[in-house]
């Protein structure tokens, strides 16, 4: 069985996804939904259109799982319950303070139309989170500890591009090595948000804009940059595409706990990531989930789900008994 896969936004992950789905024999691209002109969007795979945004629900009948690219601040809170309507969908939605709000939103139209709307895969959320689950089922006596970076934040660039007078941004988080070390010791350290990480922010802004706005906006921006230390340099754009041009990422979960009748016995669970490309290597965890959310389409188990409600067999596009002999 063919997957026919639709991608809305072709940016940095619209072309991430359309080479997984490259990597995925069962996987095909039917589509490409664009906000910019058609004609000047060009993509890599042959023979596949590009439509308008506008004109998506009408082809809602060749896609099996459409992919949703835009950006967690302001597209995919009203894009996913939007298009939940018509399409299966999939999207990475990364802020976590609203992660249940968004869920609710999207399970509420997907509920009602017969959809399936999986929301927030990724490697943070999606890969991590199922990791940060393990770790306490396995330790329940113990303390979570989760790190990013070095690398480039996706849905950070893009709030701080949001801004006004902006034209580019890069926004790298970066551990505090101290605090990284303390948790590897078991010592189970209280951290605050601000003592485990630093932010770094490398803004290109307009000719004449108010420089000082724009820093004083990141800084106290909510959710983002508020509870972290922060700083902000104001580059040209010939030095963000020098030094700044690729887009990697990673970081790690660490779980700390205690076994024993008296807990004498201290173990640390860490899973980490090391990526080049930080939209490549989440749309291949997205790509990984369109076939899941495709076949709980055709269960007929309709409405929003997470990382925490997929089966691992369903993401692989090996059967069952494959999974058994290989994998297990």
């Amino acid at each position: 069985m063919t997957i026919r896969i639709g991608i809305l936004g072709y940016g940095n992950l619209g072309r991430g996804v359309e080479c997984a789905i490259r990597q995925n024999p069962d996987l095909q691209l039917a589509a490409v939904f664009t906000r910019r002109n058609p004609e000047s969007v060009k993509i890599l795979t042959e023979n596949v259109p590009v439509y308008s945004v506008d004109e998506a629900q009408a082809h809602k009948d060749e896609i099996d799982v459409l992919i949703l690219c835009g950006g967690s601040a302001t597209d995919l809170p009203t894009q996913t319950p939007a298009f939940a309507q018509w399409f299966n969908v999939v999207d990475s939605f990364d802020t976590h303070a609203t992660i249940p709000a968004h869920f609710d939103a999207v399970d509420a139209v997907a509920q009602k139309n017969g959809k399936v709307a999986l929301i927030s895969a990724g490697w943070d959320p999606g890969m991590f989170s199922l990791n940060r689950l393990y770790a306490n089922a396995v330790l329940p006596c113990g303390a979570d500890y989760t790190f990013w970076g070095k690398g480039v934040s996706q849905g950070h660039s893009d709030a701080i591009r949001r801004i006004e007078c902006v034209k580019d941004a890069r926004q790298y988080t970066i551990p505090v090595d101290a605090a990284l070390e303390a948790v590897r010791s078991g010592s189970q350290p209280n951290l605050s948000t601000r003592e485990k990480h630093t932010r770094e922010c490398f803004v290109v802004a307009e000719e004449g804009a108010d420089l000082a706005r724009i820093e004083n906006e990141i800084k106290t921006m909510p959710n983002y940059f508020a509870d972290y230390d922060t700083t902000v340099h104001f580059i040209s754009e010939e030095e963000l595409k020098k030094n700044h041009n690729g887009i990697p990422h990673g970081g790690f979960v660490i779980r700390t706990g205690k076994t024993g009748w008296n807990e004498e016995n201290t173990h640390v669970i860490e899973y980490s990531l090391k990526l080049d490309s930080n939209p490549e290597f989440t749309s291949s965890v997205i790509a990984a989930y369109a076939r899941a959310v495709y076949r709980l389409a055709q269960k007929g188990d309709f409405g929003c789900k997470t990382v925490f409600d997929i089966a691992p067999a369903l993401l692989s596009a090996q059967s069952p008994e494959e999974l058994r002999a290989h994998m297990l």
